[in-house]
This record gives structure tokens, sequence and C-alpha cells, in this order.
């Protein structure tokens, strides 16, 4: 439970950064909605997902006891067949008391975890209980489908499902029309559920930050979307609505259930409502989403089936699987591509054939074509009889494994289990030699077994590819790493390029995430992204700038002088994303320093920022101070100036 709920948290956490990085600013609101509550959606979908082993960057657990299940397919390369994913099952372990004691803090965080469930999803239906309350015992006006409902006192209006709150006495007819025209634009595009979605999310990830702040991502969305189409009526003027929205805009905040006119939102809405619309060649953007879901998949998930503890899960599972499992003898299928054969095999129990495995045509000889006949494979671990014919490129007919004695004693002697029939089968499939074993113990690698023996059999870890990733400056690597190293096609020269990057210090699993995350190389060269420009920020103290923040720094000409250039200036914490930000909007240290010369001090650069994209410039703020407008804040005049527009 644990480990699944701070998946599904992380993958939240990546999606908003991905979103706040790329997407926020954009003003295709109808599709951001989309991405949110997609988003919302996979983080708690994509963590049950299974993926096979090839595809997985997770070590497989390691188990006690192993059976191998027909149905996964093997992949090798063109000279070994592929082999089978094994299913562990690990028997129940010995209780100890340091195993207990960490078992006993795990329980205490899933009662706290699920404390906090409650907690919250108490005050969620609370909520549901009190808006349908009030919507059904207050005066109400029906118009259509929308129940018009009135209330007292000073709170703004909101909506829910079909229901618009709203006291008439409080705003004069137009600002009263207008809040009634955007309210029935929430229903319409039915933003309740939205709203909805988002609260269940937050009962589930009450803990995390990120989620809150995904909620408010949500809302902010909605509010931009329903402005966008309401100022698309012809009846209604971008001012006059800009003027109603501050009329409405309360200090508090409503229920978090209903759509509301907060004034920290406000700002933001009037900001956007005279924003630039986005150009439609922006849309690449959103298709980065795909590469991302994938990478959390392939990260994340177990490779296998999860393993059981209880001992008579264990026993179940046992049975489960003696049923299905590849056995050493039964019916086979084949079909000839080329130089390949591809086997399915099956028992004579089973209604489908299973387990495909590929071999080479000159592996076997005289083939029986047309007619009866027998041909075999042998291998160090056994050999293969086959009985049957083919006809044109298709064959079917039985066959029986049979295990070589003196290969399962070798193997004892190398300390690895292999006695069973089967074992010895999966062996014979992936063509693992004595040789092999030797020359793994010679590198080092004395904790072998045959799950490891079979994962680096059929990724072909051979001699000469670990020598190369010794060489690239992993003397020590793990088999594990290794693995995971030649799945994804990692070399010495990729290692090479990387350290030419200017990353020094590596480390097997950095160069992983390098790799799963299609770190782009190519564009580091184009950017001439080198050590020398990396060490130039690392002195001005960003010493962990991100493969996308040096990208972005170097093709927008953010330079160490312009960070330093805000440091002297008081700025001493800007991250490298909010520098960018400064050089796309042309901020300068020129430009806060006219502002501090208005009176303006202690002036924040995100205000800083937001006064250039309104165009609330020095000059224009004279020219209100002139007309006797004169205000305290900066955010006061940016205000009025996305109320006066251009």
């Amino acid at each position: 439970m644990i480990p699944y709920i701070l998946y599904a948290s992380l993958i939240l956490t990546a999606c908003l950064i991905f979103y706040k990085l790329l997407l926020q600013k954009e003003t295709f609101f109808r599709l951001n909605r989309f991405v949110l509550l997609a988003c919302m959606l996979l983080a708690f979908i994509l963590p049950v997902l299974q993926v096979p082993q090839q595809m997985s960057f997770r070590k497989a657990p390691v188990s006690a006891e192993t059976i191998l299940p027909e149905n996964a397919p093997f992949k090798g390369n063109v000279n070994q067949p592929a082999v089978n994913t094994v299913d562990k099952i690990v028997s129940e372990p010995e209780q100890k008391t340091p195993v207990f004691n960490l078992e006993k803090g795990r329980q205490w965080l899933i009662y706290l975890y699920w404390f906090g469930v409650i907690v919250f999803g108490l005050n969620f239906l609370m909520q549901v209980i009190v808006l349908l309350y009030k919507a059904y015992t207050r005066p109400v006006i029906i118009d259509g489908k929308f129940r018009i409902v009135e209330i007292a006192g000073d709170k703004a209006p909101c909506s829910f499902g079909n229901n618009i709150f709203i006291n008439p006495e409080k705003y004069d007819w137009e600002t009263y029309n207008q809040v009634l025209l955007h309210e029935k634009i929430h229903i319409e595009q039915k933003h309740t559920l939205d709203l909805l979605l988002a609260e269940i999310v937050l009962v589930f990830q009450w803990f995390n930050p990120f989620a809150w702040q995904w909620r408010k991502e949500l809302e902010k969305n909605l509010e931009f979307f329903t402005d966008e189409k309401l100022l698309q009526h012809d009846a209604v003027e971008k001012e006059s609505y800009q003027m109603s929205l501050v009329k409405v805009a309360a200090p508090h905040f409503p229920l978090s259930l209903t759509t509301n006119y907060n004034q920290s939102l406000l700002k933001k809405r009037l900001l956007m409502m005279n924003s630039k619309k986005s150009n439609v060649h922006t849309i690449w953007k959103y298709f980065f989403l795909l590469p991302l879901m994938v990478v959390f998949v392939c990260l994340f998930n177990e490779p296998v089936a999860n393993s059981q503890t209880v001992a008579s899960k264990v026993k179940k599972k046992t049975q489960e699987h003696n049923s299905t499992e590849m056995k050493t003898e039964g019916s086979w299928f084949a079909t000839i591509k080329g130089e390949r054969i591809s086997f399915q095999f099956g028992s004579d129990d089973q209604e489908n054939f299973h387990n495909r495995n590929s071999f080479l045509v000159s592996d076997f000889k005289d083939l029986p074509r047309d007619k009866q006949g027998v041909f075999s494979l042998a291998r160090e671990a056994g050999t293969m009889e086959f009985t049957g014919k083919f006809e044109g490129d298709q064959g079917t007919g039985k066959y029986k494994f049979t295990p070589d004695k003196s290969y399962s004693d070798a193997m004892q002697k190398e300390g690895i289990d292999a006695t069973k029939d089967n074992d010895l089968m999966a062996l014979f499939l992936v063509n693992l030699k004595r040789s092999y074993v030797t020359m793994l113990k010679n590198k080092g690698y004395t904790d072998l077994d045959k799950y490891k023996l079979s994962s680096l059999a059929v990724l072909d870890v051979n001699e000469g590819y670990i020598t190369s990733i010794k060489e690239a400056g992993f003397a020590d690597i793990d088999l594990g790493n290794l693995v995971q190293f030649r799945s994804l096609a990692i070399d010495k020269a990729y290692i090479d390029e990387i350290r030419k990057a200017g990353y020094e210090h590596l480390t097997p699993d950095k160069v992983i995430t390098f790799k799963a995350q299609g770190i782009d190389l190519i564009a580091f060269k184009a950017l001439n992204i080198d050590k020398d420009f990396i060490n130039s920020f690392k002195e001005v103290g960003y010493t962990n700038l991100s493969n996308s923040d040096l990208i972005s720094m170097k093709a927008l000409g953010v330079t160490p002088e312009f960070a330093k250039s805000f440091r002297n200036a008081g700025y001493t914490n800007i991250k490298a994303d909010d520098l960018v930000g400064l050089k796309v909007q042309n901020v300068t240290t020129d430009l806060v320093k006219q502002y501090k010369d208005l009176g303006f001090e202690n002036i924040d650069l995100d205000v800083v920022m937001g006064a250039k994209v309104t165009g609330t410039s020095p000059s224009f703020i004279k020219s209100m101070r002139e007309k006797g407008h004169n205000m305290k804040s900066l955010e006061k005049y940016i205000a009025l100036r996305s109320v006066l527009g251009n």
C-alpha cells in the first residue's frame, strides 16, 4: 500500500512540474483541462500496470523459490534464444527483532495514512452535505436547468452542480448578470466534476503538498477557460467584465468544492485575459507527456508479479503455476522466417501454445519436410528432441527435453542450484555455457544464481562488454546494473560522451537515468554546453543545474554575469528557471532599479515580470500618479493596467 501511494505521489509531482514548466502559460485551456484530469487519473493507474522485465528499470527481487511461467516470451540476440521471465515466489521470512521493529514502524505509517484519509474524507462529505443543504433550504429561482440559490451576507458567488449561489442584493444589475453568465458556463462545462475528482485525489494524497498545488492549477485553468468563453459573448465587454471581477473578488476562500472569486486568483485571471493567445505551433509541448509516462511505468512498476509472504498464498501460487509452467515435454508449433525458427511450446493438457522461443535454422539438421521425422538440438545443459513435420514454413509435433547430468553437477560445484529439470531447460533455452560462468567468476562475480545468469545470458552481457564498462570507470559495477546497462544499450562510448559534457562524477544509477530520460547529448554539442559552461555557473552558486536548465539557459543567452547582476542587486536565491523567465521577459537589474526609484522597496521579481508582461512600465506609473492615482504597491498598478488594457 505505502509504495503504491508514494509512486502515485511521485507521478503527480512530476506531472505538476511538467505542467508548470511547459503548459501553465499556454492559452489552450480546454486541452490543459484534459491534461490535468488525465494526469490525476494516470497517477493512480500507472503504478499497477505490469511491464516486461526487459522494459523495467527496476531489479527483480531475489527470492527463495521460482517457477517459470509459460506465457512470458524471451528475446535474445541473434545467436541465442530468449529466456522466460522468472516469476518469483518468496517464502515467509524468519521473524527477527530488527525486522519486527521495521514492520511495526511501517504498520504505524499505514495507520497514520488511513487516519488522514478518514479525516479528509469526512471533510469532503461534510462539504457536500453543507452545499446540498443550502441548495435545497434557501430561496431559489429556477432558470431552465439552472437553480439560482439566494444567499445572504458578504459571501462571494459560487456554483456547485447546477446550483448558483449568489446574493442578488450585493451587486448592480450588470455585475449580477455577468456573474450569472460566468457560473452558467461552469455548470454547462460540468466543472464541478473536475473539482470533485480533485478533492477525491486530495483525500488519498492529503500528505502531498504537490497534490494541493495540483488542485489550485486545475481551479485556475477552469477559471481561465470560463473567462475566455464568457468574453466570446458579443454583449460582454472585456473592461466591463474585468471591473465586475474586481467588485466580486472576495478575500476569503469559499468551500473548496465550488468555483470561486478569491482575490489571490483575480490578478492571474486578469493577466491571462490580457495575455497573447498561444500559437498553435507550441502544441508540440503536450506530446512530451507520453514519454514521461512511459519512463514512470518503467521506473516504478514491478517487472514480475509481486511476491507473496504468507505460506498459504505461496502454496496457492505454486499450484496455479504448476498447471501453466513449461513442461519438459509436450507439443510444439513452429514458423520459419528467414534464418530463424520461432517455436511455441505447450503441454498436452493445455489448449493453447505459449513460451515463444527463437532458434537459428542452422542449429538443426535435416528438418523433416512434408513427412514425419525426428530432429534435435543439443546444448551443454541437455538435448531437446523434436518429432513432427514441416509443411512449407510451418510445422508441428511433439518435443522432449533430456537434461545433461554432468552439466547439472558442474553447476552445483559452482554454487548454482540447477537440479530440477525445469531449471536446466531454462538454462538450455538461453544456451548458458559453463565457460560463461567461469568468465563471470574470473571477473569477480561470485554471487551467482540461475536467475541472474539467465538475464545476463539472454542480453549477451559478454566478457568484452563487461571489460569495456569497467574501463569506462565502473570497475566495481554489479550484475544488476550491468543488466540495466545492456538492456538500455549503454556502452563505453555513451559513458564517455556524458563525461565530456561535464559530468565527471558519474555513478551507474546516474548513467541509467541519463539514458532512460533520453538526455539529448546532441543538443549539448549543438549548443556548445561543455565543462567550462557548467563550471561557470557553479562559480556563481548553481551547482545542481538539470540538463533542461542548461539547455534553456544556453539557448536563451542566460550567462553567469546575468545571474551575478541580480545577486549583486540583493536577489540571492534565484532559481534557474526564474533566471530563464527573467531573460525571456527582458527583465534586467536596471529595470528593477527604476521601479525601486519610484518607491517600491523589497520588490519581488515575480511582480516585476508581471509588470513587464502587462506593460506596467515606470512611465505608465508616473502618468497614473500625475492623474492622481497614488498607490503604494506595484501589484495595484498591474491590476489597474490590466483593467485599462492597452
